[in-house]
């Protein structure tokens, strides 16, 4: 008997449609074919011992599966449960077979019949709902993930019997429903830090704040101590909160890549990433041999932050240089080629030199001449223009320190980035995909950050002086648009262009110099 069951391979961040076709002869072996790799191929081990704790007899005759489209690749344990009913049903254990067509399934056996949780099962649902099946059969800690994509039935469940108990009409399958606007709407993002808690730095603050407000790049230069780290790790409580729009995107790649917290439903938080300088371009970037998400797109919509900027593999910098300017990454290898987005937000900090303090005001820097240079040149100067704002820190003077004087917290700094973005989303609402300054185009920075003469001409002097790109010229383009709304300001004053100007001191040719006013 020919029967036909319905999974999901995911590729990317994006699910496609695998059909199971079981079809039972009289022999005894068990065949599989469609291209499964390892874990696919042991599922015969994990359905025998689930069936069996079940109660129901695995058929002992010749099973034959074939996994199509054939020419891609299926991965992982997730295929146990479809497989499983499907063999079930080849055998006529399954008697409501009628439901097969309408139902996708996916989940891992264990040997004791029980059904373990799997990575992507929110574009699994995505993929179900536009192909028109009615409901969508997932572990139950997937279910609430899945049950964010309206007009598809999610039922969760927790055993194979359940599954096999549903489909002969035995019990019924408890519908996972979420209001997902109202659940969304609920959810507040919680910190355990707050700008409050940094003493000084005030240049600094201005410096995140319209960082945040723009999603501009930001590079932070200072001696240890200084607060960098302290600082970019309070980042996230000035950042606005994610749309719905985002939140999807964003849960879509970690549901992809495992890092979903169980049980979930949707990220309501902006994704803050660390990784450690001994990462590999692979990691950052993505792809290996069973492609997964890199740091860079993990970080999709939020912050990545890369402490001890110089430190990195140098391949491991350049290769970050394509997605600051396009805003996806393309990871391409013999056997495939997958897109991930990657709009990111991109936080680093550094030390000014090998020993750690050049231009620091009271300790001298016992770095030998040329080290300065040859420890910045570990930057390659495209990353630095892709880097709008560059910003030297000097460390808090004790008085500041031990000054019980409030600072002001992360809720008034972002209620003025919030304002900001509100601005940039009624200008952009017919560009989809552009939601900040940062995300600006040539042809609309010609649109909205035009400047007057005089402003121009101080920028004019101020790019010869210091030998400035054609890229840093857009990046002060875009701060300048930045500060402006900041300012809720319709034009770019002369007063933005400056202060935008300014963020520009760790260009090469004025490293260690301070603008002038012109």
């Amino acid at each position: 008997m020919l029967v036909k069951v319905y999974g999901a391979a995911v590729q990317g961040i994006d699910a496609i449609k695998v059909t199971m076709e079981m079809a039972i002869e009289p022999g005894y072996m068990f065949t599989m074919v469609g291209l499964p790799d390892a874990a696919v191929k042991e599922s015969y081990q994990r359905i025998l011992s689930a069936v069996k704790m079940t109660g129901i007899e695995f058929p002992r005759r010749n099973i034959v599966v074939n996994m199509a489209p054939a020419d891609v690749k299926k991965e992982g344990a997730s295929y146990d449960l479809p497989l499983a009913i499907g063999v079930l049903a080849a055998d006529d254990k399954i008697k409501g077979q009628e439901k097969l067509p309408t139902h996708m399934m996916m989940g891992e056996l264990s040997l004791d019949g029980s059904v373990l949780p799997i990575r992507g099962a929110l574009p699994m649902a995505i993929m179900a709902r536009s192909l028109g099946f009615e409901a969508l059969i997932l572990p139950a800690e997937n279910a609430r993930e899945a049950a964010v994509v309206n007009n598809i039935k999610v039922y969760g469940v927790n055993s194979l019997r359940e599954v096999v108990d549903y489909f002969n009409g035995n019990a019924e399958l408890q519908q996972v429903v979420i209001n997902t606007r109202e659940e969304f709407a609920k959810a507040q993002d919680v910190f355990d830090c707050d700008f409050s808690e940094v003493k000084g730095q005030e240049s600094v603050k201005r410096a995140f704040e319209v960082a945040c407000a723009g999603g501009h790049n930001i590079l932070l230069v200072g001696p240890p101590g200084s607060g960098k780290s302290m600082m970019a790790k309070r980042l996230p409580t000035i950042l606005p909160p994610l749309t719905l729009q985002e939140a999807l995107e964003t849960t879509k790649i970690h549901s992809v890549a495992g890092t979903l917290r169980r049980g979930s439903m949707l990220m309501t938080r902006r994704p803050f990433r660390s990784p450690h300088h001994t990462i590999s371009p692979v990691a950052l970037c993505g792809g290996g041999a069973n492609p997964r998400p890199g740091e860079i797109s993990l970080a999709h919509n939020g912050v990545l932050f890369l402490d001890e900027f110089p430190e990195f593999s140098r391949a491991v910098l350049e290769v970050m240089r394509q997605p600051l300017e396009d805003r996806h990454i393309t990871v391409a290898r013999a056997k495939y080629s997958i897109d991930y987005p990657a709009s990111i937000m991109l936080v680093a900090s550094m030390n000014p030199c090998p020993c750690g303090y050049y231009n620091h005001p009271t300790k001298e820097c016992t770095c030998l001449p040329g080290q300065v240079t040859k420890y910045l040149g570990r930057i390659s100067g495209p990353l630095l223009d892709r880097i709008d704002l560059q910003v030297e820190i000097l460390p808090v003077p004790f008085e500041e320190i031990s000054s019980g004087a409030p600072a002001e917290s992360s809720a008034a700094i972002r209620e003025r980035v919030v304002k900001a973005r509100a601005i940039q989303a009624e200008r952009f609402k017919d560009y989809p995909g552009v939601h900040c300054n940062a995300q600006m185009s040539r042809r609309m920075l010609n649109e909205y950050a035009r400047l007057d003469d005089r402003s121009l001409q101080y920028l004019k002097d101020v790019m010869v002086r210091y030998d400035m790109s054609a890229r840093a010229y857009d990046r002060i383009l875009k701060v300048a648009r930045t500060i402006a709304d900041l300012d809720n300001s319709r034009d770019i004053q002369q007063a933005h262009v400056m202060e935008a100007a300014g963020y520009r001191n760790l260009d090469r040719s004025s490293w260690g110099t301070t603008i002038v006013k012109c």
